[in-house]
């Protein structure tokens, strides 16, 4: 079996404010254990999103479904996507014909390979997904979709600090998919290291009670 980490490693970054203190080591003599604390957003590097997350009565992560997450997954090369270009429809139809109902998709940019995710420029000049690509992918069935790239587009603004109007719909993975019960994996890595169309994939997001979204490690099983 050969197993690939499709997550992002979990320091200190540009965008996710993150700690991780020591607070015990060896040296003690009533805690001879070497014992850390994280701190870190939910939504932060390799995670999972909870419905709530964006539906006010959504199911929060922790109650979904596990088999939301672990499944067959179809890969999507849709690395031809430069910066600041959408993810049509038109490109799913084109890269991905072999996308089933019940899978989980993973949409292919190799964007990690083109920006470093520990700078801004990898979230303001990203690819991200339009509306139809998103109908496109619930109208095939997928029960989830994993991205190596920042979703959506709005994503740049909250980097930047840009104080501007933007409407929930704007927001189209979440707008489309929450509502029509497909799960997201957000911030992938490695899918450039799949060198086939499917695989079986597996992104558990740790169990946060009434969490909108936990950390996950996500991976690739190749059998």
């Amino acid at each position: 079996m050969t197993i690939i980490d499709l997550s992002l490693p979990i320091r200190p970054h540009v965008r996710w404010k993150t700690e991780v203190t020591i607070v015990s080591d060896f040296g003690d003599p009533q805690h001879p254990f070497r014992s850390s604390r994280l701190k870190m957003p939910a939504h932060g590097f390799t995670h999972c999103d909870g419905f709530s997350h964006f539906l006010r009565d959504g199911t929060p992560v922790d109650a979904m479904p596990l088999e939301t997450w672990v499944g067959d997954a179809a890969i999507v090369d849709l690395s031809h996507v430069g910066p600041n270009h959408g993810v049509t429809a038109e490109d799913l139809a084109a890269r991905g014909s072999y996308v089933r109902a019940g899978d989980i998709a993973l949409l292919r940019t190799d964007w990690p390979r083109k920006r470093s995710w520990e700078t801004r420029e990898f979230w303001t000049e990203a690819p991200y997904t339009t509306a139809e690509a998103c109908r496109w992918l619930v109208a095939r069935g997928v029960k989830a979709v994993g991205y190596d790239y920042p979703p959506d587009f709005p994503i740049r603004y909250v980097v930047t600090g840009e104080r501007r109007p933007v409407a929930p719909e704007e927001w189209v993975t979440h707008h489309t998919f929450f509502p029509a019960g497909v799960g997201v994996i957000e911030y992938l890595t490695n899918l450039d290291r799949i060198e086939r169309r499917r695989v079986r994939f597996v992104a558990l997001p740790l169990r946060l009670e009434g969490g909108d979204g936990a950390p996950a490690r996500a991976i690739a099983i190749l059998d």
